[in-house]
């Protein structure tokens, strides 16, 4: 699989998630862990079929225990985490702070071999994060001390989310079926953490449990998946800031049900996120052609 394509499969991954809250929104009253630990246990079963299809159960056998470790910390890690820093902080606020992964990945992936850390990837993620900052409208100075806690448990999530992304490619020869059992140990640690913290509540109708099922299935399925490939074997950096449009078309699937309502901020949200990620773009295209120009110049003339 070229760069190129894997980057485009990485990229179907941000789509997937922009469904996230739209879906979330129709699972209520379900709390956060209980679903959670239904949707990757939904999320496991697409991995086992994938897994199945590929004839990957063999190649399973020969991942060392650190990859299914690391994998493990990375999904459970940040969903607790991030469910922690609502519970201790303002929504808005802990959002916003938790969506300083892209940033972070594309400062990481500069320490990664064969990586360079751009100005101008740096510059588009921190046009994306203002777009999102709008878009998101969190304001830090107005909260209180006692948030803080929530604060750090929002920025501790967005550090793992980033240092499982960009690790990812550490673990590049450990086959993208490994995720069906990071998935799998996800669903019942948060089983875990449902039953110690939560009471149990189903869905209030078919379509919450229909909603449940979509989730597991792409949002918190498939897209796992696919940001495995993409992490791997794509631009890890031009990722990172295109992963910004996930709040964006989120907000953009709220107003089109009708449940969130459309305002001017959104549109110079999504021309902040846009800017940002041609930016980004225009970045991996210019590194791509720098690098084809020496590689071209250090051949011996005949």
């Amino acid at each position: 699989m070229t760069p190129a394509r894997a980057t485009l499969v990485g990229f179907s991954a941000i789509l997937l998630w922009a469904l996230l809250a739209l879906m979330t929104v129709l699972t209520a009253p379900v709390p956060p862990f209980e679903l959670t630990a239904l949707c990757f246990a939904i999320g496991a079963g697409v991995g086992l079929a994938w897994t199945a299809k590929t004839g990957g159960f063999a190649r399973l056998r020969a991942v060392p225990p650190a990859a299914y470790g690391f994998g493990i910390a990375g999904l459970f890690g940040y969903h607790f985490c991030y469910f922690t820093a609502l519970r201790l902080a303002p929504p808005a606020e802990a959002g916003l702070i938790a969506y300083l992964w892209p940033l972070l990945i594309v400062l990481l992936a500069g320490l990664m071999p064969g990586q360079r850390l751009s100005l101008w990837h740096i510059l588009g993620a921190l046009l994306a994060f203002l777009g999102v900052a709008l878009l998101v409208g969190g304001k830090l100075e107005s909260v209180s001390a006692g948030a803080l806690p929530g604060f750090g448990m929002a920025f501790l999530c967005a550090l793992i989310w980033s240092v499982y992304s960009v690790g990812s490619r550490r673990f590049g020869a450990v086959p993208t079926e490994a995720v069906t059992l990071f998935c799998l140990a996800t669903a019942l640690l948060s089983g875990l953490a449902h039953v110690a913290m939560e009471p149990t509540v189903w869905p209030a109708n078919p379509l919450g449990w229909l909603a449940i099922a979509g989730l597991g299935a792409g949002p918190l399925g498939l897209a796992f998946f696919t940001w495995d490939i993409g992490m791997k074997r794509g631009d890890i950096q031009l990722l990172g800031v295109a992963s910004y449009a996930a709040p964006l078309l989120s907000t953009v699937a709220l107003v089109l049900a009708g449940i969130t309502p459309a305002a001017p901020k959104l549109f110079a949200a999504a021309a902040l996120i846009v800017g940002g990620a041609a930016l980004a773009a225009w970045a991996s295209a210019r590194a791509r052609r720098l690098s084809a120009g020496s590689a071209g110049r250090s051949l011996p003339s005949a």
